[in-house]
Formats: C-alpha cells, sequence, structure tokens
C-alpha cells in the first residue's frame, strides 16, 4: 500500500499524495493526472510499473488542487502557471534529490509543461525523463470531439457559458445521480472502441470528487496554454507520447505535434482508444513509462561512469 501523506502549498492549500517504493531507488516516477480526474486512473500502472522494471522504483502521485482528496482551490488558483509551482513544491517536498521521471495525463501533461517554462533551471537539474499521455501543448487548437467544425463552434460556445457558471460553483461537487445521468456522455467524450463498466464508474467516481469551481476556472488556462517553445528548449531527453486514435478531447495531432517538439521523443498512436489511456491501454501506458524509466536510469549511470572515468 501506498504511503500517504499531504504536502501543504504556500497558499496553504494542502495537496493528497501518495508515495510507493523504497525511499533510496535510484529514480523517483511522477504521475499526474488529468482534469476532472484523481490519482486513481493510474491505479493499473502504479502496480505495473515496478514488475515492468524489474528494479526499485519509487512512485509519487497526487490529486490537484480542487481535485480528488486534495483541498479546493481558489478561482486564482484555478490556471496551469499554479499547477506548475505546485508541482515544484511537491518535487521539493517528496524528492527533493535524484533523477525524476515526470508522466502526464491530458492537464497533467499541461502541468509538466508549466513546470518547464516557469521552473527552467530546477527542471533542467532534475528530470530525467517525459512521458506525456493524451495532452496538448497548444491548448484547444486541435480539439474538435469528432465532430464538423460548425458544431464544434457550437460546443465550444456553450462549453465556455458553462465553465463560466461552474466556475461560481465554490466548493460543490456533481451531484451523484446528475453524474448517472451523464455517464453516456462521458463515455463518448472519454473512451474510444472499448470502456468496461469498472473504467467508467472508476472516471464516473472520479469527475464526483472535483470541486465545481476548478472545472470551469481551469478551462480558461487550458484553451489559452501555448507551450511547444518551452518542449522544443527541453533538448534530448528520453520522452514518449502517446495518443488514441479515436481522442475527442487531444487528438492525434496533438501528440505529433509534442512529439515533434522533443527530438528523442517516441510517438504512439492507438487504434481505437480514446482519451483514458492508462485504463484502456494500461499495458502500452505502463510500457511507455518503464521504457523512458529505464533509458533514463542509463543517462544516469552514463553520467556517473564518466564521471567516475
Amino acid at each position: 500500500m501506498p504511503e500517504r501523506i499531504a504536502v501543504t502549498l504556500p497558499d496553504g492549500v494542502r495537496l493528497h499524495v501518495e508515495v510507493s517504493g523504497p525511499s533510496d531507488a535510484p529514480i523517483t516516477v511522477f504521475l499526474l493526472h488529468g482534469w476532472t480526474l484523481d490519482t486513481r486512473t493510474w491505479h493499473r500502472q502504479l502496480s505495473g510499473l515496478p514488475e515492468a522494471l524489474h528494479t526499485p522504483v519509487r512512485i509519487v502521485a497526487y490529486d490537484a488542487r480542487g481535485h480528488g482528496r486534495s483541498d479546493n482551490t481558489t478561482r486564482a488558483g484555478a490556471t496551469l502557471a499554479q499547477l506548475g509551482d505546485d508541482l515544484a513544491e511537491v518535487i521539493a517536498t517528496v524528492a527533493p534529490t535524484g533523477p525524476i521521471v515526470l508522466a502526464g495525463h491530458s492537464l497533467g501533461g499541461m502541468t509538466i509543461m508549466e513546470f518547464a517554462h516557469g521552473h527552467p533551471l530546477t527542471f533542467a537539474a532534475r528530470v530525467a525523463g517525459l512521458v506525456f499521455i493524451s495532452t496538448t501543448a497548444e491548448g484547444h487548437t486541435h480539439t474538435e470531439y469528432g465532430l464538423p467544425s460548425r458544431i464544434t463552434r457550437l460546443i465550444r460556445l456553450l462549453e465556455t457559458t458553462g465553465a463560466g457558471i461552474l466556475a461560481r460553483g465554490g466548493s460543490w461537487r456533481v451531484h451523484r445521480y446528475l453524474l448517472r445521468a451523464l455517464a453516456p456522455s462521458l463515455r463518448w467524450l472519454l473512451f474510444g472502441d472499448r470502456a468496461t463498466p469498472d473504467d467508467l464508474i472508476l472516471t464516473t467516481a472520479a469527475v464526483a470528487r472535483v470541486q465545481l469551481l476548478a472545472i470551469g476556472a481551469f478551462r480558461s488556462s487550458v484553451g489559452e496554454q501555448r507551450r511547444l517553445a518551452t518542449l522544443a528548449a527541453l533538448g534530448d531527453l528520453p520522452a514518449a507520447a502517446l495518443v488514441g486514435d479515436r481522442d475527442r478531447l487531444t487528438p492525434p495531432p496533438c501528440a505529433e505535434s509534442i512529439a515533434a517538439a522533443l527530438p528523442d521523443a517516441d510517438l504512439t498512436v492507438c487504434p481505437g482508444a480514446g482519451h483514458m489511456l492508462m485504463l484502456e491501454r494500461p499495458a502500452l501506458v505502463t510500457a511507455a513509462l518503464a521504457a523512458v524509466t529505464r533509458a533514463a536510469l542509463g543517462d544516469q549511470r552514463d553520467s556517473a561512469d564518466l564521471q567516475a572515468a
């Protein structure tokens, strides 16, 4: 079982953090969840990665502010820049030394980009590998929900209006009865060809825990983010970008642009999969995490060998 701790941020928000694996492991892997989700979406990777690596690894996963078991956020704190600062704080508190691999799904991937942009020296000193899953560096540029452009524009207008209303919802959550009614829509929006009942239940339960203010207030920051230049400046880190070809929120062009910006990134497009790759294609995601972590460990060992020589 992972150790559960609370990390208190400078503005007083407490984050729910789960840490597993030995404290003296040679590398730490951070798993960052998506918008309206929580750490439970990584449950198959939390159990599968140590076995896939065949070497000790420390894994850190946490619920973002306003999500899961973490404290609520204020409207001013519901920005990607703040999430990047939060990640820097969690790293400094939980894994202050040693190489790290950062893996982010959707909003989690965007958080990693904000961390790189806002904390470049820390990023350069600590990060040894990157995994981007169903995410984007270009806001809503490519998001068309798999629909004709006229319908997409209408949905975008409704989404913007709805986000403004939700941002005034404070600490309220989506009522479970409403979520039951919305389950078919969530299944269409988030999953591809297949969605098991357990995966849909887990996803719906995560949405039930997110603060309404967080659902609405993060929307503006997410839509406006542009971080391809930040990625292009990161150099030749081991990296992977994964996306489902049925992803309606961050379709393949999102991952393709990320992979193009990172010279050593492996791009994987998963046929028939949607936005929830950790649940839909768990073995593939775990394998990508393991491959990048192995490459990061190799880089560290090569560096140590050169210093010894």
